[in-house]
């Protein structure tokens, strides 16, 4: 049974507006805690990372409506890459070190979840916020 969530990431320092554009996730479950949180959409991410090679796109183009919806995201990407597939097990260790680190806070709404046991306080509507506290993380 899939799961729909709705995700912010933002980077301080990097992006002023304050509003940004939540991205829809879909997970193979509904997450009880951070710590499911964080494992499943680690997981959908690198599937999905995994898979841009294999989409058989020669000549990466991208239309005004893809550059619109990913400068929300606050990255624009063609989606083509090179080198070795992304190891599941591995970003989600990193994943889960990285959080414990406080290399990134994450919120339910407006509400802070600081711990991999935190139970999610679902409700109609929640909106997830991922907020890098460091220039040297990666996104």
């Amino acid at each position: 049974m899939s799961f729909t969530i709705q995700v912010k990431m933002k980077r301080l320092g990097k992006q002023n507006r304050a509003d940004i554009t939540p991205v829809t996730f879909e997970l193979d479950g509904k997450p009880q805690t951070v710590r499911e949180l964080l494992v499943s959409l680690t997981r959908l991410g690198v599937r999905q990372y995994n898979e841009r090679r294999d989409e058989g796109q020669i000549l990466a183009y991208l239309t005004q409506e893809e550059i619109a919806s990913q400068a929300s995201r606050g990255k624009i990407s063609s989606g083509l890459r090179g080198g070795a597939d992304a190891v599941e097990d591995a970003a989600v260790e990193n994943t889960l070190q990285c959080f414990e680190d406080g290399i990134y806070r994450v919120f339910a709404d407006e509400e802070e979840l600081t711990a991999l046991s935190d139970e999610i306080p679902w409700k109609d509507g929640i909106v997830f916020t991922f907020i890098r506290l460091t220039m040297l993380s990666g996104w």
